[in-house]
């Protein structure tokens, strides 16, 4: 199987590299802004600059689209940007996925809810609350569009990466070096926690065995931000930090949130009883 991942300097799309390398396929992952070991240059705003990997000529099996602007708030105050960097990213992915006659996987997420009734199961009804959200959603329409798209939607993602941007593995380096924290989480934002490792995992048995359509991938655990810090904080019993649990209203930010939100994985359960999920203990005492 010859893969290309988009975004694979990321967390979710590193993890994907890595596992599927591991387990014997032929990768290339694509960095844009962000290099790191192995990864080939490739912008999917601009298909025909000249200093992009060759993706024809190289004929992938699947185009997984990794690459996403995440920052809610940002996209909220700036939704050309967020236009540009998910939906027309995913239209030249896909437009490059028809062309090599390959299958494509999208990354979405439990944005494209409003958070009123979650967790939620695949066939609970969409209605994002967010421009981040919409264009995610939006997305993942032009995605399914095509012949065997496999979405997978996602949660709170954290695990091992090279910047170590995701919650959990920025909390645990400052506790590592000793710094400390002042923390100031809503305590009525619920979701899914979910190992990046899982997702790659997950996705790689969706790939194998030909499966399409939307899949839920969350951990083990369902819980707010602030009972997400304190089971990192357990792990390091000298760390020095403030937490104060305020409410999503009184931080005033300039996205929506879906409250509740987060996954049942009925689905992809459904199809793999055996397949275990990690939570956050299990990436600590790991790590």
């Amino acid at each position: 199987m010859k893969v290309f991942i988009a975004g694979a300097s990321g967390l979710v799309g590193g993890n994907c590299r890595k596992h599927f390398t591991e387990q014997g396929w032929d990768v290339k992952g694509s960095y844009f802004s962000y290099p790191t070991p192995g990864t080939v240059f490739f912008d999917t705003l601009q298909p025909a600059n000249p200093d992009n990997f060759d993706l024809v000529a190289w004929q992938p099996d699947v185009i997984v689209h990794c690459g996403a602007l995440t920052h809610v708030d940002h996209c909220e105050t700036h939704p050309e940007e967020s236009y540009t960097q998910t939906v027309q990213s995913t239209i030249n992915l896909l437009a490059l996925a028809q062309q090599c006659k390959a299958r494509f996987v999208y990354i979405s997420t439990d944005y494209v809810f409003d958070g009123k009734t979650g967790p939620y199961t695949e066939e609970a009804a969409v209605n994002p609350i967010s421009v981040y959200g919409r264009h995610k959603l939006e997305a993942e329409t032009l995605s399914l569009s095509a012949a065997g798209t496999l979405v997978l939607r996602v949660t709170n993602v954290y695990g091992n990466e090279a910047r170590g941007k995701n919650f959990v593995a920025r909390i645990a380096d400052q506790c590592r070096n000793q710094q400390k924290l002042t923390l100031k989480l809503p305590y009525d934002q619920f979701a899914s926690p979910t190992n990046a490792w899982d997702i790659a995992r997950a996705m790689f048995v969706l790939l194998r065995d030909n499966k399409s359509g939307i899949y839920h991938i969350g951990g083990t655990d369902y819980m707010n931000r602030v009972e997400l810090a304190l089971r990192v904080l357990k792990h390091f019993p000298g760390a020095e930090y403030e937490l104060i649990p305020v409410s999503t209203e009184a931080l005033q930010q300039p996205a929506a949130r879906p409250l509740r939100g987060g996954f049942v994985r009925m689905k992809f359960s459904a199809q793999y009883p055996e397949f275990l999920f990690n939570n956050v203990d299990d990436y600590l005492a790991g790590s």
